[in-house]
């Protein structure tokens, strides 16, 4: 059953806004629910409605039993967000070939207490334990940082992003129309705001040619088009491009995403290996656009235990990612490669992204954890893996051992 909504059409089923189909419609204001009294989940058992998961892998097919459906499925949010809104993804998409997925999503910042029996086990597999009552720091002092100036023979490009997602108003996988507007508004008016190196302009999606989209996208400042699975599959695609746009300083060095996966994306980036600068400017515009939203009343989603709350559950906490674009030519090769990444907490993508591979030995590196550490501890945990990397690979370069230098 697909919970992917559009123009009140489901997924090849015409709709009319307010008739339910199978015990589900689609409301005036945009949003599934699920129909009051005689709903379809009434009229048969949870073991009817358990998904087939048997070629699944991904967190949440790991962590899901008929005990746990049974339990949370006649539950939803105070917006109307369900346990099979939750899944669905995960549902739909088996797997990955690049990643282990998590296979869920939050519709809204109560899904994570409402379906925490399956949530906080979800969490706890793909951040390494992270215990039910532990608590997130957080710390965006970017003076702590030490290092962060790389070697630009083999550093093509830094980058630190991070989400953020406003209080009171629905996840993309869930929100209605009117609240993406409402998001894109209250963005847009904080970033028109920002001065000094920050000021820039709002590009709203709708607004623009073809030509420059594809043109934004070629350069790597624009978000894709929702061709990913698992985007449409959690309904995070809706109404594509309505509320959607993208704003960048002058330079085009701090850039933030409206209304993709999350309300919002935040990326400082450059070319070379100056990570220290890019880390100081992420900060910095950060603080601003949040000052500037709490004078109108608005607030970041936050909360002790999760960090700052997103749609995914693998971005929770800080939902920072900090990744140089490094050639690494000879490493790469080496067969302790894979290895090393992981005992220094970094992953790998291809230079494209997550769905890419590497070209020339020129990789993604980023750190792989987001919750139970503090940005400037994340970030230091990338300076210092690369740090290492660069070493190993001018020893290899060489023709040295470097056994010494793997980490243990």
């Amino acid at each position: 059953m697909a919970f992917f909504a559009t123009n009140k059409r489901w997924l090849g089923a015409a709709v009319v806004s307010g008739v339910a189909i199978a015990g589900y419609m689609l409301t005036s204001d945009g949003r599934n629910s699920i129909r009051a009294g005689a709903s379809a989940y009434s009229r048969f058992p949870p073991s009817a409605d358990f998904p087939d998961l048997s070629k699944h892998s991904n967190h949440m097919a790991k962590v899901l039993t008929p005990k746990i459906y049974a339990k949370l499925r006649d539950k939803r949010t105070p917006s109307g967000f369900t346990l099979d809104n939750v899944i669905q993804t995960g549902v739909d998409n088996p797997g990955h070939p690049f990643i282990m997925t998590v296979g869920c999503v939050a519709g809204d910042e109560e899904s994570y207490e409402t379906f925490k029996d399956l949530l906080d086990p979800v969490i706890s597999d793909r951040h390494g334990g992270y215990g039910a009552d532990a608590k997130h720091p957080t710390d965006l002092d970017s003076s702590k940082i030490r290092g962060g100036l790389f070697d630009d023979k083999y550093m093509l490009s830094s980058r630190v992003r991070t989400g953020r997602s406003i209080r009171g108003f629905g996840l993309p996988p869930h929100c209605t129309r009117a609240e993406r507007r409402e998001v894109e508004k209250i963005v847009s008016s904080a970033l028109d705001n920002l001065g000094g190196e920050l000021k820039g302009v709002y590009y709203p999606l709708n607004r623009m040619s073809d030509q420059e989209q594809e043109q934004l996208i070629n350069d790597h400042f624009l978000f894709d088009k929702p061709v990913s699975p698992l985007l449409l599959a959690s309904g995070m695609a809706r109404d594509w491009p309505d509320g959607r746009g993208i704003w960048h300083n002058k330079e085009k060095n701090f850039l933030v995403w409206v209304n993709e996966e999350d309300h919002t994306r935040v990326i400082s980036m450059e070319k070379g290996g100056n990570i220290k600068s890019v880390f100081d400017r992420f900060c910095n515009g950060l603080k601003q656009v949040e000052d500037l939203m709490k004078k109108d009343g608005n607030e970041f989603m936050w909360n002790q235990h999760l960090g700052f709350i997103l749609t995914c559950p693998s971005n929770l906490g800080t939902g920072l990612r900090a990744g140089v674009h490094i050639k690494i030519p000879k490493f790469s090769k080496h067969p302790k490669f894979e290895e090393a990444l992981k005992k220094m907490r970094l992953q790998k993508r291809g230079t494209g992204g997550v769905d890419t591979a590497a070209v020339g030995g020129t990789f993604d590196i980023s750190n792989s954890d987001r919750l139970g550490q503090s940005e400037v501890e994340l970030v230091q945990t990338l300076i210092d893996g690369i740090d290492r990397i660069v070493e190993m690979e001018k020893a290899l370069e060489k023709g040295q051992s470097i056994d010494s230098l793997l980490p243990k």
